[in-house]
């Protein structure tokens, strides 16, 4: 299959999947601050790994984890009744640390910066 087909089905998936858990998952185990990073879909389009990014602490992110984990059957049949496709993915979701990451990289760069300043 076409790479830029599978790559537009991914962000299609992506952007679907956010509003499903926004609007229409109800888990008070998911966290209101949960961002869906990427989706990878295979080149036969049956399985989907989704990238998850939870701001707040380790226990919300495991939690949150394990919200989607229940609901991806819930999820999947959402994303079925909003694409068309011949398949809808199996969903394997992932959580996904860059945000977090790239804070942590900021603050140390804003410290760094100030100081630099200090030495001035």
């Amino acid at each position: 299959m076409a790479k830029y087909r599978i790559n537009r089905v991914s962000e299609e998936i992506r952007r679907e999947i956010s509003d499903i858990i926004r609007s229409a998952v109800k888990d008070p185990r998911i966290s209101q601050v949960t961002s869906v990073m990427k989706a990878e879909v295979t080149g036969d389009l049956r399985y989907a790994k989704i990238y998850i990014s939870v701001l707040g602490s380790e226990e919300d992110r495991e939690a949150t984890l394990d919200g989607l984990k229940q609901a991806a059957g819930f999820i999947r049949r959402e994303l079925g009744n909003r694409l068309d496709l011949r398949y809808t993915p199996e969903l394997l979701f992932v959580s996904d640390n860059s945000i977090e990451y790239s804070v942590e990289i900021n603050k140390k760069l804003s410290e760094l910066n100030i100081r630099q300043d200090d030495d001035k």
